[in-house]
């Protein structure tokens, strides 16, 4: 036993259960850095990662790195200007918690294609339910953030109410968003979720980057969700005529529904009424 760092540890010999003079015969007959056994003996200029033990090697010590990996923590190392991990030494393994970092890959489905699933649909109908969906999915996602803006900029006598009335429809137009797209994604087709790209699909009309008066603020709500309401009719009944209920059902239960009770509680807000005297 020789001592290591205030440790007992078994030599090499007999950690790899080998007579010391069958070892040292070995290792005496190396002549190449690397040998038919897949261990290497550096020099001290390039000293090897991990000892057969899967400690940081010292000079003079021989790593064999094909039977014992090197531990997690150690295996990898930060290139410095891609911040990518890279093999601590030529042919090791990569190991650890190091994220992949600035990967791009290649576009494996287009917008505005359907993939083939066994849905009892033609390609077709699957198609054009997509792209309407797409359409009332960016109107909707445009809805969704003018109901947050103006949650966060309303002001006035009615500023409670409306604050608390506009938060709960964006988050009902939220959970819409997200059945949108999830059908349109059960059809095989590619939900549209980019901003930019919603931008380029969007019916609604942008609003101003300020503030308006709040009436002004209902108004426009109450123009976007009638956008959406005419272009649901026609989605629904084009839609039920190729066959696709589900997507129809989606519009009427969900879109339509939703909308029409949204407008409700808005519109009876821009009624002008006395609240004290008649």
């Amino acid at each position: 036993m020789t001592p290591d760092h205030g440790r007992t540890r078994p030599v090499i010999s007999e950690w790899l259960n080998i007579p010391p003079l069958e070892l040292a015969s070995s290792l005496a007959s190396i002549n190449d850095p690397v040998d038919e056994a897949g261990c290497e003996s550096f020099p001290a200029s390039d000293p090897p990662a991990f000892n057969m033990r899967g400690e940081p090697a010292r000079f003079g010590q021989v790593s064999c790195t094909t039977p014992v990996a090197p531990p997690l923590q150690e295996s990898i190392r930060m290139d410095r200007n891609t911040a990518t991990p890279a093999a601590s030494h030529e042919g090791a393994e990569h190991h650890g918690s190091q994220p992949w970092l600035h990967q791009h890959g290649v576009e494996i489905q287009h917008y505005g294609t359907v993939r083939q699933f066994p849905l009892g649909l033609s390609h077709d109908a699957r198609l054009y339910a997509c792209q309407r969906l797409n359409r009332l999915l960016a109107d909707t996602q445009v809805l969704h953030a003018l109901y947050k803006k103006h949650h966060w900029l309303v002001r006035g006598a009615t500023f409670y109410q409306l604050h608390l009335l506009l938060d709960k429809h964006a988050g009902e137009q939220l959970e819409l968003i997200d059945r949108i797209a999830e059908r349109i994604q059960t059809l095989g087709g590619i939900a549209v979720g980019d901003l930019r790209h919603v931008a380029e699909l969007t019916h609604i009309p942008r609003a101003p980057d300020g503030c308006e008066e709040v009436p002004a603020m209902l108004s426009r709500l109450l123009e976007a969700h009638e956008i959406i309401l005419a272009d649901c009719h026609d989605a629904a009944a084009d839609i039920a005529a190729q066959g696709d209920d589900g997507s129809s059902d989606l519009i009427v239960s969900g879109l339509i529904r939703l909308n029409e009770t949204q407008v409700w509680f808005l519109a009876e807000h821009l009624v002008d009424t006395p609240l004290l005297r008649v």
